[in-house]
């Protein structure tokens, strides 16, 4: 976990929307503190309308819930606004973590209106956490699956994630590095996420390091005098193919290979990147070094690299900045959290939220999401939200069928299916260890070619189908009716 000193210092249980404690003071006053109730995160729609997204901050997730407590400090501040009962204030001094909590592991493939975190525990309890489930699934998740679609428009080229400096605040550059680490970048610039993650640093110079010196011809001297093992040099400052290169090629030349080293790499981060990767290509390859990687940077996205490439671009690596750190073509996940059962007198009751927006209508009850495999291609076929206890024959026939136009129905035979959603915490113990990061990226890639390639298109891509079961449609529509 990040060891940052302000983060040692916050308590984080105070991250909640203010609307959570009023009404937990009202739960409590009304005698409801011990009422159990059910509540799941769910996404509605998936960035940049791609065919999936990808689950993220789970470890996260798992550190704040487990270290849940409200200190001196705020007490005092509940007590300063004046309409806190003492009673509520008692509560907060006493707290103590008690939910069951189910999520899907980090690196699935996700996607809209299946639950991807259950909450069940005392509803004070359970509501006080919804912020922070919400902004660390989300935000994770959204970069992960931003930096996935990068890396899949690169088609097999390496994609660094190079955006700390545009990120929105510390948090946003060190997990947002994670996650597009996850997603399958091979590493990152931000130096912390290193040494506290184990993710690559990646990084060579800036124009800055060029510029102090008397020509760019000493800058790349110095510089491969001192790293030359992994020499990549930033040719751009100047001009590319005028300056730039020729005098890379000199340092090769002089410096690298009589040491016995071969050159990394040059660096383009201005200009047509297309032509002049092009360039850069046929001069290296005359001069000796086709083995010397081009890495291109400058304001990159998944757009801008399948055109460099449909473009004949001689590009081996990208560094990805602001539009990978900072999602910017959709920067909101949008995943929402509903309360969707109680328990009274030991009977779970199901709740509902109605709405005249039909993509706002909540699915009711206690869940599990099962995906079904393909037994003879391993793909995943579809996802059935079901009731948790129930359990699918997978020696047996399925019928799915679409949630709202119900005469949509297919029979799915030859299929095996995996359960999705796994328990984190039992009464408020984490029962759950996260995999290191290592074992999540591998993870998700593995299970991103369980997905058809037509749902992994960028333009119009399959909609991967989400169904319910019909023991959880019959209670959805029972609820519907009664509603109306």
């Amino acid at each position: 976990m990040i060891s940052l000193d302000w983060k040692d210092r916050k308590n984080l249980t105070m991250l909640a929307d203010y609307y959570e404690f009023t009404m937990a003071n009202g739960y409590l006053e009304n005698g409801m503190e011990d009422q159990i109730a059910y509540f799941d995160m769910f996404f509605r729609r998936i960035p940049d309308d791609g065919g999936f997204a990808i689950m993220a901050g789970v470890e996260q997730l798992i550190e704040y819930l487990k270290n849940l407590k409200f200190d001196d400090e705020d007490i005092a501040y509940f007590e300063s606004k004046k309409i806190f009962s003492n009673e509520f204030l008692d509560y907060l001094r006493n707290f103590k973590f008690q939910c069951d909590v189910w999520a899907i592991p980090e690196g699935t493939p996700i996607f809209p209106q299946e639950p991807i975190v259950i909450v069940r525990g005392p509803v004070i309890q359970a509501q006080l956490i919804e912020t922070m489930v919400l902004l660390t699934i989300n935000h994770q998740s959204l970069i992960a699956t931003k930096a996935n679609r990068i890396v899949r428009a690169a088609d097999g080229r390496t994609v660094m994630e190079f955006g700390s400096r545009r990120a929105q605040g510390y948090e946003g550059a060190i997990l947002g590095a994670r996650a597009a680490y996850i997603g399958g970048c091979i590493g990152t610039a931000n130096t912390i996420v290193d040494r506290d993650f184990d993710i690559p640093a990646l990084g060579t110079m800036a124009h800055s390091w060029v510029q102090m010196f008397p020509s760019e011809l000493d800058a790349f001297r110095a510089y491969a005098r001192i790293y030359p093992d992994n020499c990549v040099l930033l040719v751009d400052t100047y001009d590319v193919l005028k300056e730039g290169l020729p005098n890379a090629i000199k340092v090769f030349d002089e410096e690298i290979v009589p040491r016995g080293f071969r050159p990394k790499g040059i660096r383009i981060d201005s200009g047509d990147l297309a032509y002049l990767s092009k360039e850069c290509r046929k001069i290296l390859d005359d001069a000796g070094y086709p083995d010397c990687q081009i890495i291109a940077s400058s304001s990159l996205d998944e757009y801008v690299i399948r055109e460099l490439l449909l473009q004949g671009a001689k590009i081996d690596s990208f560094g990805v900045g602001e539009r990978l750190i900072t999602a910017k073509s959709q920067p909101v996940f949008g995943g929402v959290y509903k309360l969707t059962a109680i328990e009274q007198n030991g009977q779970l009751i199901p709740k509902i939220k109605v709405s005249e927006n039909v993509g706002k209508i909540t699915t009711p009850g206690f869940k599990q999401v099962y995906r079904f495999f393909d037994k003879d291609t391993n793909k995943a076929i579809a996802d059935v939200i079901t009731l948790h206890d129930e359990e699918i024959d997978e020696s047996k026939p399925y019928e799915i069928f679409h949630p709202i136009y119900t005469w949509k129905r297919k029979t799915l035979k030859n299929f095996y299916v995996r359960k999705l959603l796994v328990q984190i915490f039992d009464k408020g113990n984490c029962v759950y260890e996260s995999p290191n990061i290592h074992e999540i990226k591998k993870y998700c890639k593995e299970q991103l070619d369980l997905l058809w390639d037509e749902v992994k298109r960028f333009d119009r891509p399959h909609r991967y189908i989400v169904d319910l079961s019909q023991d959880l449609w019959d209670i959805r529509d029972r609820l519907l009716k009664e509603h109306k």
